[in-house]
């Protein structure tokens, strides 16, 4: 018997085994004329951080102990806002995606906003590694009175780093349903050779920092101008009234997540309004 082999062997499938899964839920409701804390819960690698408010606003800060994600890890978070509460739900840091060598990470999260509810969904980068695998699924619920305010932010590599990713996989998948009915949907994938899918015009021109924020509110077309005035010429924003709702759409690119930053912060901030953005984003 090969006593190496059998060792190598057994290595392997304890790392196959050693994978994060992980869980953490969060419930706001507005009682006392303000909003509090209703219902905690986290497992595994998920952890969640309560700041102190400064407002009317409750501030939840989502942790991923493990400090990354790679093949086989799953995530999960689920966020439910009460009739008339208001939250900002944020990240610790960057969402790291590593090389997978085994299947893909998996990060999904569930959002509930009743009536009059208010939230905005504003994690920190994810950022993907050379060879990672990564699939995202947001799914938000929505009375038709509430808003919502959505952001996610991507960097294939890091070009400071002189990080470059040549192979991998990334999809990304939002459902956003009002009132019962689906409001928005959309689908990206990207996968095998990125580095040349990302070159071509049709998609960023070779940019490795892409932003998707989405606004859900009834005045959300009066934003629309000067949401076009931040994004300057690397995006573009629309608006829409679809069902009585409104509905802006921006997306930003950039060469580097530091140019990307330096337009989608101001962006957030302007969009949150009093909320303004979690103090994470400038630690």
């Amino acid at each position: 018997m090969d006593i190496t082999t059998s060792h190598n062997e057994t290595v392997s499938r304890r790392l196959l085994s050693q994978r994060v899964l992980a869980s953490g839920r969060l419930a706001a409701e507005r009682r006392d004329g303000r909003t509090r804390l209703a219902t905690l819960y986290q497992e595994g690698a998920a952890k969640i951080r309560m700041p102190r408010p400064e407002g009317d606003w409750l501030e939840a800060v989502l942790i991923n102990t493990a400090g990354g994600m790679t093949g086989g890890d799953r995530m999960a978070w689920q966020v439910d806002i009460g009739e008339g509460a208001a939250a900002v739900v944020t990240t610790q840091a960057c969402e790291k995606v590593y090389r997978a060598a085994h299947g893909h990470a998996e990060l999904s999260a569930r959002l509930s906003i009743a009536a009059g509810g208010r939230l905005a969904w504003l994690p920190q980068e994810t950022i993907v590694y050379d060879s990672g695998a990564f699939v995202r699924h947001l799914d938000v619920e929505m009375a038709d009175t509430a808003s919502a305010l959505v952001a996610e932010t991507t960097l294939f590599g890091r070009q400071a780093m002189g990080e470059r990713v040549v192979q991998g996989r990334f999809r990304d998948r939002w459902r956003v349903r009002v009132a019962s009915r689906l409001f928005h949907a959309e689908d990206f994938s990207i996968q095998g050779d990125i580095a040349a899918h990302l070159a071509r015009a049709s998609v960023t021109g070779g940019a490795v920092a892409i932003s998707t924020v989405l606004m859900v509110c009834q005045d959300a077309q009066d934003w629309l101008d000067p949401v076009r005035a931040v994004i300057g010429e690397k995006g573009g924003a629309s608006a829409w009234t679809v069902g009585g709702s409104g509905k802006l759409l921006a997306r930003l690119f950039d060469e580097d997540g530091y140019c990307l930053r330096k337009r989608l912060v101001p962006l957030l901030a302007l969009l949150n309004g009093r909320a303004g953005l979690p103090k994470t984003w400038s630690l």
